[in-house]
């Protein structure tokens, strides 16, 4: 062939259609088949949304409601009208769970503590307030509500004398070992006000409110008539020192579910009593 025929072919077809990468395959890409995308099946011309999918299929439906489920091939599938490989959509990320409080509320957060309201709660002593903040002091700061010990109950009708509750103001009162017949059943009987509540549990010390295996002990030792009860616990669990026992219970502590039924109910009644004037909620005696 000579040069001049030779550019006269190359004229008239233009360049070698084997020149260049023609091996090269195609690349498909690949799409989450996601709820809601339009597609079409490759091979059948089905058309739909997809409704659900699995590890291997994807389920599509059209306008008129009829449904199909397809293999997840490579290949498969039209998107737009360009060839798409389907795959199992990844899985959606989990909610964040909601922090809650120890006395499992859902905690507020970046809430800070409200200013004290008029309204008051009085506990017997300091334990029984330790446990009561160690379990409800974040619902309490974000309620506004104080709690404080009394020191004893024998003279309850005066100290509410003195409070002059109203119904903006309104007490509530935790009594320890408030059970029909008892002394201190006695007390609470004299105090006759709507605007104060007074709840109680039925154990002698409110160490016996919290759970005895959050303790790490079988059950909370029966101390003979005439013995402090708490030294006479010591003695029975062989702790040579109260206040040694009193930080274990204490930090035995870390939510609602380480106490007893009876002490939870108790303050969670006097809690909604205290904050119920807020939102214009009668008194309940």
């Amino acid at each position: 062939m000579t040069g001049r025929y030779r550019r006269a072919v190359d004229s008239n077809y233009g360049r070698d259609v084997l020149a260049g990468d023609w091996r090269r395959k195609k690349t498909i890409p690949t799409v989450p088949a996601d709820l809601d995308i339009v597609v079409e099946e490759a091979g059948t011309g089905f058309c739909g949304a997809i409704v659900a999918s699995s590890k291997d299929t994807v389920t599509l439906e059209d306008r008129r409601g009829a449904r199909r489920v397809f293999p997840l091939l490579p290949a498969g599938f039209l998107l737009d009208g360009q060839l798409v490989t389907l795959t199992r959509p990844a899985p959606a990320a989990a909610a964040p769970a909601q922090r809650r409080t120890a006395s499992g509320s859902i905690a507020v957060a970046g809430a800070r503590a409200r200013t004290a309201k008029a309204s008051r709660i009085y506990v017997e002593g300091i334990h029984d307030a330790a446990l009561v903040e160690r379990v409800w002091g974040d619902d309490l700061r974000i309620e506004g509500v104080v709690v404080e010990p009394l020191h004893g109950i024998d003279d309850l009708a005066a100290v509410v004398r003195d409070f002059a509750p109203t119904a903006a103001r309104r007490l509530g009162v935790l009594v320890d070992h408030l059970v029909p017949g008892s002394k201190e059943s006695r007390i609470v009987a004299e105090v006759r006000n709507p605007h104060v509540l007074v709840t109680g549990h039925p154990y002698v010390d409110v160490w016996q409110a919290v759970r005895p295996a959050a303790v790490g002990i079988r059950a909370w030792p029966q101390v003979p008539r005439g013995v402090p009860w708490k030294e006479g616990v010591c003695a029975a669990l062989g702790v040579s020192d109260v206040n040694e026992m009193w930080r274990r219970v204490l930090g035995a502590v870390n939510t609602y579910a380480d106490l007893d039924t009876p002490l939870l109910g108790a303050v969670e009644r006097l809690i909604d009593f205290v904050t119920a004037d807020e939102y214009g909620e009668p008194a309940s005696g």
